[in-house]
């Protein structure tokens, strides 16, 4: 799998024991937040005394159902907690709610488990204006590793998240832009991990639960945790296990983000870590045919610049992008700075790859816009990826981030993966595999909406959700205050100074 994953040497980061990659793994694509959901609710309650999970997220909602009445985020991990589950927990401390971020949620989510038996705590021991933003859960049981499992992607255990494959939202809704309506339609991604990755994933979570460093160099909120005698230390786990045995035929590696700080470096990653930049530009580098994306952001010439080097080296090559139609804040400040980011990075890649790019928004049968907070990429059907990182410089140095991608010879999971997402998007099953017929299948689809909608929808709707994606205009003056503020605020840089100029990962 040399050509296609990153060796130890290549990862750039010789703290961690993170393994290159491993073999033997089954990766069951989750899409869809109601169907992830649907998969952690049964492992978990499948724990019993002496088990152990461990989960990390950027908000988590503990009145979040995973099904109906009694299955809240907070009620199953505390029933785990209870009946002798190790569970424990770290979450990004983010901002307070008058600023839009999680601080309330987090905090009573982390109250709950910890009244139970469990431990969760708010780990703030990131960049400034930046977040733990991986999403991953892992359930291990001593005596039984044929059911250990591991779950990494997009979808955190918050509002908005359960969604179905119908994408008529959550009815536990978050507010959003105005045009996504009052139960905001949401697709998302997520993968079951099963075999010896999951050991991987239980490490990610160890480096992290381990690091000495305060959990906040905040005066503030140090002097907070102090007087409301909140947990800041975590307490010893259990020595981790052996791997679990083999469980399919699939390689897998872990790729991931750490910020360089200052101070109080990660000790598993002094120096930061940037495999999820790394991984990417040496798949997509290998792209002759088709590569598809689907992301939430799409942003930075830094990073849109490795895909439109790969449309100029092959003319050959399309690329697929399935994007939000809208961003998901309100108001100028939230919005158009966005909207300033997505616009350059596809200016950037119309001027390398001209109709070979094919970006398209998805909206429901209603005709309200779907939000797309899935984080896939998937390259000749060879390489595919399902995590936390979005296609931007945040998310590829800045913040924390896990992705798991799979390298497959045969294709088959893959494939499967791209023609089920299509499926979902399009209304309809793609038989051919060639990439032509692939990328035709989305315009069409594009284009019969389109024809609808222009003369007056007469008749049924067509099958397809796509539309195709128009990049905004903006005039001078907006991109120069809107720039400021991407570059600050949306999609900051965590490199080295040294890195940055020398324009490398």
């Amino acid at each position: 799998m040399s050509e296609w994953f990153l060796s130890a040497e290549e990862r750039g980061n010789p703290h961690t024991g993170l393994a290159p990659w491993t073999d033997g793994n089954s990766v069951r694509p989750l899409i869809d937040g109601r169907e992830y959901y649907d998969a952690l609710l049964p492992a978990v309650r499948a724990t019993r005394r002496g088990d152990l999970i461990l989960f990390t997220d950027w908000r988590g909602d503990p009145d979040q159902r995973l099904d109906g009445d009694g299955t809240e985020v907070s009620r199953v991990l505390c029933e785990a907690a209870e009946r002798g589950v190790i569970v424990k927990g770290l979450m990004w401390r983010s901002h307070f709610d008058r600023l839009q971020f999680n601080e309330e949620e987090n905090q009573h989510l982390g109250d709950e488990i910890e009244a139970a038996g469990g431990e969760c705590l708010r780990d703030m021991r990131v960049r400034a204006g930046g977040s733990h933003h991986q999403k991953f859960v892992v359930l291990r049981h001593p005596g039984r590793p044929e059911l250990d499992v591991a779950f990494v992607g997009g979808i955190d255990l918050c509002h908005s998240r359960g969604d179905s494959h119908e994408h008529e939202g959550d009815p536990q809704a978050i507010s959003m832009a105005p045009v996504y309506g009052p139960r905001p339609p949401w697709h998302d991604a997520q993968v079951e991990l099963r075999g010896p990755a999951v050991g991987q994933v239980e490490a990610t979570f160890r480096e992290r639960w381990t690091d000495p460093a305060p959990l906040s160099r905040n005066p503030f909120f140090r002097l907070h945790d102090r007087l409301y005698h909140e947990d800041t230390h975590a307490d010893p786990l259990p020595e981790q296990l052996p791997d679990p045995p083999p469980a399919g035929d699939l390689s897998v590696q872990l790729l991931r983000t750490y910020p360089h700080l200052r101070s109080g470096a990660y000790p598993f990653a002094p120096d930061g870590e940037r495999s999820v930049a790394r991984g990417y530009r040496k798949a997509v580098a290998r792209a002759r045919h088709l590569i598809y994306i689907e992301d939430q952001y799409l942003w930075s010439p830094q990073v849109a610049e490795c895909f439109a080097a790969a449309l100029r080296a092959t003319p050959g090559l399309h690329l697929v992008a399935v994007v939000p139609r809208q961003p998901d804040a309100p108001g100028k400040i939230g919005k158009i700075p966005q909207l300033y980011g997505r616009e350059r990075a596809l200016a950037m890649l119309d001027e390398a790859g001209g109709d070979r790019v094919h970006v398209f928004s998805p909206e429901n049968a209603d005709g309200t816009p779907i939000y797309v907070h899935a984080k896939v990429c998937i390259v000749d059907d060879a390489w595919a990826t399902v995590g936390s990182d979005n296609v931007s410089l945040r998310s590829w140095t800045h913040d924390s981030e896990l992705t798991c991608a799979v390298a497959d010879p045969t294709g088959r999971y893959a494939r499967s993966l791209r023609r089920r997402l299509a499926r979902e998007h399009l209304g309809a099953d793609i038989d051919d595999d060639d990439h032509a017929t692939f990328v035709g299948a989305f315009e069409r689809a594009a284009a019969d909406l389109e024809r609808w909608y222009a003369e007056g929808r007469p008749g049924p709707r067509p099958r397809g959700r796509v539309q195709r994606y128009e990049a905004p205009h903006l005039t001078w003056w907006t991109r120069q205050w809107s720039g400021v503020l991407y570059r600050f605020v949306h999609d900051p840089d965590g490199r080295p100074h040294g890195m940055r100029r020398a324009g490398a990962f």
